[in-house]
């Protein structure tokens, strides 16, 4: 049973549980507590009751909880690796890339002592100064999904603790256990009991988290349709709220491209992790035919040797996918499209992996021909699908990628500078590459797509976490000299 986290002890909490499957033998391997109201209460209350000792903890010392983390994180990256690939079915090398980017987090977070400085102006008027401070908010809460159980999260609470919040984590109940085992690495680390819990759950825990008068912040990560409940529950009940939602990310090829480096970069960013990444590229935009037919080429042949199979097998380039439930529905699409009328070249249905026949394997697939107004050109299907799209030319390329509900990540493959610019300059996404397939920002920027993708004002981690974990206070002080009656102004004060 894994347990949640409050103030610094596994606890039960609930009567329902969840199973958590192996994804590569379908196998159940561990259950998970759904946490009930009163536990996310208790998981509340606890963050409560620590957070005035941590926000007068000196910055200094909060940062070297995080410096102690990131060293304890490096030290246990193979055990927390494995318990994402068995929970989640990604391959191990995947697993450590994830955990890696995740690392960089933490490192960012303990440079809070130079990022919470204010701003300081003297005799700003006679005898008057005036500076800036970054205080904490309070309790802050996380919601996670599934498809990085170890990075997004320390996309959050990092930065949140480290500028002086305490936070509950509710992460996703399909692989909690490299998490939770991230939040006792912290207590290990020197993070106090109660800055820091952790409850499993689903939509009972969520809503006690959106309502619950206590809470002063919430950031989310998933869906866009969950990301719009999250987003407008939570304002209504007067948090800050910052969601990110899905994608659809196209990858446009222009007829000059270095084409052999371009299908090298689409067939990880398409179907590393099996799709399911927020920054997958499930859409190329090919501009000309003849480009679209030679990256079909390439792209069949390069499919031809991919290996799927368990992540914790070595060459593999593929696992599962995380549920049989998700393996459904992807597979939908692929049955959808084929009814739609795109061409299917690589067909992934019928894939079968020796000795683990039970486990939720879907095959590499690629659709050529696919228009918009399909489903599978509308909607995230967050597999391993791979759709070709012919255009004629790169306005034609970004007026469908404008026109697209989802605005969070797309690239552009040229040689041409100028080709690349302009796309730079005007396209209506939130991040995007030239050249680069998955255009994640470091950690010392932030993350976050525009129109569907984002619901809030500010970005996910770098400066903007800083931002969205802290409220700015603004005081004006002066001493007047001892003795000396002043006369009343009533005029607006001025610096004149």
């Amino acid at each position: 049973m894994i347990k949640h986290l409050i103030n610094g002890q596994r606890v039960d909490g609930g009567s329902r549980r969840a199973d958590v499957f192996n994804p590569a033998t379908g196998r159940v391997g561990n259950q998970v507590p759904l946490a009930d109201r009163p536990t996310v209460e208790a998981a509340i209350a606890a963050a409560q009751a620590a957070f005035p000792a941590w926000r007068n903890t000196p910055p200094l010392k909060r940062a070297r909880v995080m410096s102690r983390l990131k060293e304890l994180l490096e030290s246990n990256a193979e055990r927390i690796c494995q318990l994402i690939t068995d929970e989640h079915g990604k391959v191990l090398a995947d697993s450590l890339g994830e955990l890696q980017r995740g690392i960089e987090n933490v490192e960012y977070a303990s440079y809070a002592p130079e990022l919470l400085k204010g701003e300081h102006s003297r005799n700003v008027g006679p005898g008057i100064d005036a500076w800036s401070e970054h205080q904490a908010l309070g309790v802050c809460v996380g919601i996670t999904p599934f498809n990085f159980p170890a990075m997004v999260p320390l996309w959050m609470w990092p930065m949140a603790v480290a500028c002086g919040n305490s936070f509950v984590l509710k992460p996703s109940e399909r692989d909690p256990s490299s998490t939770l085992l991230i939040a006792e690495l912290a207590l290990e680390a020197g993070l106090p009991p109660g800055v820091l819990n952790v409850v499993h759950g689903d939509k009972e825990a969520v809503d006690t988290l959106l309502t619950d008068r206590r809470v002063q912040a919430v950031s989310f990560v998933g869906s866009t349709p969950i990301a719009e409940y999250i987003y407008s529950t939570g304002t209504a009940h007067g948090k800050r709220v910052q969601a990110l939602g899905g994608a659809k990310n196209h990858a446009v090829v222009m007829p000059d491209a270095d084409l052999d480096n371009t299908v090298s970069a689409l067939m990880g960013a398409a179907f590393g992790s099996c799709g399911e990444r927020c920054m997958a590229i499930p859409l190329v935009v090919a501009v000309g035919n003849a480009t679209a037919d030679a990256l079909r080429e390439r792209i069949v042949a390069e499919i031809a040797k991919m290996k799927v199979g368990p992540g914790t097998m070595a060459g593999c380039d593929m696992g599962p996918l995380v549920t049989k439930a998700h393996f459904d529905k992807v597979r939908g699409y692929v049955d959808q499209g084929v009814a739609e009328g795109a061409t299917l070249v690589a067909d992934g249905r019928t894939l079968k992996v020796a000795g683990h026949e039970e486990g939720y394997f879907l095959g590499p697939c690629l659709f050529d021909d696919v228009k918009p107004g399909m489903r599978i050109y509308q909607e995230e299907i967050f597999g391993p699908v791979l759709g070709i799209v012919r255009v004629e030319s790169l306005e034609a390329a970004m007026q469908m990628i404008d026109a697209h509900e989802y605005g969070n990540g797309t690239c552009i493959f040229t040689r041409d500078g100028e080709a690349a610019r302009h796309f730079t300059d005007h396209i209506q996404v939130g991040m995007v590459g030239v050249n680069v397939p998955l255009p994640v920002p470091v950690a010392y920027h932030s993350f976050g797509g525009w129109k569907r993708s984002l619901f809030g004002d500010l970005h996910a981690y770098g400066p903007d976490a800083v931002r969205f974990y802290t409220r700015r206070k603004q005081i004006t002080q002066r001493w007047p000299s001892s003795g000396v009656r002043e006369s009343a102004v009533f005029a607006f004060p001025s610096s004149k």
